[in-house]
């Protein structure tokens, strides 16, 4: 931890305790006396509202496998029959499938906000690299979910998905076949989604442990970018963690709270696919394939490579186009060349993550469409055309961009110290 610790046990029972598993002690020096620099906006409250999200996902899943039949024949009937005939299980579904686009939202919040006060940095490299590998295994185990109910869209869906791990050279057919559980999806591919589904929230849980230990080592961040003095004047730019940041924290998870209740209550079905409301026919293609909202950037981007690029076909570099946009996150600490961590001291390349935003969420849009039908009724403009454009600009930002402006860039004046900067006094 970042810092001697200060608990000090008053009663008998905290002694004995203490002195042979000490786990008060980490829970009072992680979460109350844990100096937190005196500057964090509300941008980083998303880690705690990603805490209370995981759990709100644990807790209602294993209520929901209680009831759910792992059989082609009989999935999409053990949904309905929960939502409809176990007690408060309207409930617990629409907590769970509305959860799972709330937890998504909440952890590309929680990412973008890393990107722009530069997060990733030293010395946070593996909390980064950890982060990273959090939303992997969030990408897995919400895939796999998605099939779970095994609708229209749930079936086609794995049909796609798992296809394209077979374009992967040498292992991908063996992969492919491991996930079938046979020739082609089916019952035992549900088995298998099944189990790695009730599976990966745990793996979650356990690298969250990891990152919330790789925080608490050099401490957190903060939107000037500048770390906390040490020593006596330590407390002038931090605060405890508790009362100060659990209020704000706290008042920040109930209002986020209050907004995903107006969708579990008022509306549940509005985030999900009309096609996934009927049940599963290997004799019929749905019109147009596509995935949840969470994941359409990507699809975009698997979409946008359609042309051989030396013995790389269009297929496999597709995937390995999606892939990479994922793994290049995982090199972005050695990626940016710049000194300044927070974006709010450079201009130039905030302008630049901009553009990356309106960028990602465009690639959304065209993943969400027909990518031969045309932008906003433009003739020739084809939505496959602005998805290659917007993908090219995606790694561009990462492979040129920050490497380019790290080091031409000049950053403006930066406060001396957090303290300066919450005051406003003088800049060095």
């Amino acid at each position: 931890m970042s810092g001697p610790s200060t608990y000090n046990p008053s009663t008998g029972i905290e002694k004995w305790l203490d002195e042979r598993l000490p786990i008060i002690r980490l829970g009072y020096d992680s979460f109350v006396d844990f100096p937190t620099p005196r500057n964090l906006n509300y941008w980083w409250t998303f880690g705690g509202i990603l805490a209370v999200f995981l759990m709100i996902q644990i807790i209602s899943g294993i209520v929901l496998a209680m009831h759910y039949v792992a059989h082609e024949d009989y999935a999409f009937e053990s949904v309905q029959r929960i939502t409809r005939d176990v007690p408060f299980g309207w409930l617990i579904q629409s907590m769970h499938a509305n959860g799972a686009s709330f937890f998504f939202v909440a952890v590309y919040l929680h990412m973008f906000r890393g990107l722009y006060y530069g997060s990733y940095k030293a010395p946070r490299e593996i909390l980064w690299i950890l982060g990273v590998v959090i939303y992997l295994l969030m990408m897995a185990t919400g895939f796999m979910g998605y099939v779970l109910p095994w609708g229209q869209m749930s079936y086609w869906g794995a049909m796609v998905i798992t296809n394209l791990v077979g374009a992967l050279p040498f292992i991908g057919e063996a992969i492919r076949e491991w996930l079938w559980g046979g020739f082609s999806v089916g019952q035992a591919t549900l088995n298998r989604f099944f189990s790695l589904h009730y599976l990966l929230p745990f793996v979650i849980a356990a690298v969250v442990g990891l990152h919330i230990w790789a925080l608490h080592v050099p401490g957190n961040g903060n939107p000037v970018g500048l770390e906390a003095r040490k020593g006596k004047d330590n407390k002038k730019d931090t605060l405890p963690f508790h009362p100060y940041y659990t209020v704000k924290d706290g008042f920040a998870i109930i209002v986020y709270l209050m907004v995903f209740a107006v969708f579990v209550f008022f509306l549940p079905t509005v985030l999900g696919h009309a096609d996934n409301y009927i049940e599963a026919d290997p004799l019929v293609t749905p019109a147009h394939i596509v995935p949840e909202w969470y994941y359409l950037p990507f699809y975009a981007i698997l979409r946008a490579i359609t042309f051989d690029i030396g013995p790389i076909d269009a297929k496999l570099g597709g995937v390995l186009a999606m892939f990479g946009a994922i793994g290049i996150l995982f090199v972005l600490p050695w990626l940016d060349t710049s000194k300044v961590r927070s974006m709010r001291y450079r201009p130039l390349t905030r302008w630049f993550f901009i553009f990356f935003v309106v960028a990602a969420l465009g690639l959304g849009w065209c993943g969400a469409k027909n990518p031969d039908d045309f932008v906003m009724g433009i003739e020739g403009f084809k939505f496959l055309y602005l998805g290659q454009f917007l993908t090219f600009y995606y790694f561009a930002y990462f492979i040129v961009v920050l490497p380019v402006l790290g080091i031409i860039e000049k950053p403006k004046e930066r406060p001396a110290s957090i303290e300066a900067a919450v005051l406003g006094t003088d800049k060095a």
